[in-house]
């Protein structure tokens, strides 16, 4: 019964594809994936692909790491669940803790537990919301996000995110959300102005919207330290040392999401410590357990602890929590992945692959389509356009980057289109000779694309 085309039939008949054009889907049908190893993943049909998107920018460690699965079974063998409500826990729960806030960036003093960067950037807000609540501040509660920052699709961290297609029909964003500037140099500098003039006047304007809202409205700012689903948008320099000092200035909490940078995607362990970033409220997911089992953390620093439980004091209860919050699997996976990040000094591996990955996509910059290409560590966008010496895009009907995703997949490459770009986000444990061979199909997807936009004129 299972053959490939009763399987599509089924899909395109029975499921709600996430970011996905529901229409489409049931004419199209989709690409149905069995097994991976490694960097490869497998179609039903036994076609092999690099994954040069990490999944979704989360198999760090590739596919069917038996560490990984050990650590798993192991778990399911000895308590496959239990929770953490009215001082519960597990051994697990508690050394992931201890392992995860020990490399943690900063002054992070404790950590929550959900299941996905969604909810734990949820759990973020919610705790904001406490914190001020319990400092007697009921109305500093607006969060300043950023035009083009991805923080989830829940109905709260989706209105954080800054993407119309993540709005639409949605009715959002929400109430107690403020966006900022996109600080995309190649798009939105002016004429003439450098990076850090570009930072300057980003800043400043952070600074305007602060000014005009009321600093006592404020309570938060949330950045991703490379912004992801936007495009990977890389910030300009001297941009977070900009912003900084005006958060402190006007007593403004910093959330750093490092859903997608944290665990050495850029070089460094956290995002954070690649640009300086100094945040009260660090938040991830993805790569905690490369992706392997659900798992997220919300870590807080003491400062934003103790008014918290204070508060819970006061209270009775602090009253949020998951019924899979700290999930015993999760925990015993993240544990073995931290463990795997120790030991193979997975920042310092990537620092030594960045330099042929990022040159040798900088060595497309020479296609006529390719505007830019950006990206630091092992992930990076290449910006489609139509004229190089304007900067201007594609019309969106023609769909470049979209039909560049789909050559590259022709290619037995699994990219991402995002708006224009095209972005790639190899596992982290990728080879040199791996990296020469997706460079090398990622430059045939480009070769089939021009001819498909010399088509179009």
């Amino acid at each position: 019964m299972n053959t490939a085309t009763t399987l599509a039939e089924l899909d395109r008949q029975q499921s709600i594809h996430p970011h996905t054009n529901l229409r489409r889907h049931e004419a199209k049908g989709p690409v149905i994936m069995t097994r991976g190893r490694g960097i490869h993943v497998y179609d039903v049909d036994g076609r092999e692909y690099i994954e040069g998107m990490a999944g979704l920018w989360c198999a760090s460690l590739g596919f069917s790491n038996e560490r990984l699965i050990a650590a798993a079974t192991k778990q399911l063998n000895t308590l496959p669940y239990y929770h953490g409500f009215a001082h519960k826990t597990t051994d697990v729960a508690i050394e992931v803790a201890r392992d995860l806030l020990a490399i943690a960036p900063g002054k992070m003093a404790r950590a929550f537990f959900g299941t996905s960067g969604s909810d734990a950037n949820d759990s973020a807000i919610k705790m904001v919301r406490y914190y001020n609540n319990a400092l007697g501040r009921p109305q500093k509660k607006q969060i300043i996000a950023r035009t083009r920052g991805y923080h989830g699709v829940s109905i709260a961290t989706a209105s954080l995110t800054g993407l119309p297609n993540i709005h639409a029909g949605f009715d959002l964003p929400g109430p107690g959300v403020l966006h900022t500037d996109c600080p995309h140099y190649y798009r939105f500098a002016q004429p003439g102005e450098s990076e850090e003039a570009f930072a300057s006047r980003l800043a400043a304007n952070l600074e305007k919207l602060i000014e005009k809202e009321g600093a006592d409205t404020i309570a938060a700012f949330i950045a991703e330290p490379v912004m992801g689903a936007g495009g990977v948008i890389v910030p300009p320099a001297t941009y977070f040392e900009k912003v900084q000092p005006i958060l402190m200035k006007h007593d403004i909490l910093l959330i750093a999401d490092e859903v997608i940078c944290g665990f050495g995607r850029t070089g460094q362990m956290w995002g954070s410590q690649t640009y300086s970033i100094d945040p009260d409220i660090i938040v991830c997911a993805k790569a905690l357990t490369g992706a392997y089992v659900p798992f997220s953390a919300t870590m807080v620093s003491a400062r934003v602890y103790e008014p918290i439980a204070e508060h819970s004091a006061k209270l009775g209860t602090f009253g949020h929590g998951y019924t899979y919050s700290a999930h015993p699997l999760g925990a015993a996976v993240a544990i073995e992945a931290l463990k795997i990040y120790r030991e193979t000094d997975i920042a310092a591996r990537v620092r030594s692959l960045a330099p042929q990955f990022q040159g040798g996509l900088r060595k497309l910059a020479a296609s006529p389509i390719v505007g830019e290409v950006r990206g630091v560590g092992l992930i990076a966008a290449v910006e489609l356009v139509k004229d190089k010496a304007a900067r201007a895009s594609f019309p969106a009907a023609a769909a470049v980057a979209a039909q560049f995703a789909e050559r590259a997949h022709a290619h037995g490459l699994v990219v991402r289109a995002l708006g224009d770009a095209v972005a790639l986000c190899p596992p982290l444990i990728i080879e040199p000779a791996q990296i020469d061979e997706m460079l090398a199909r990622f430059g045939r997807a480009l070769s089939d694309t021009e001819a498909y936009v010399d088509q179009l004129q």
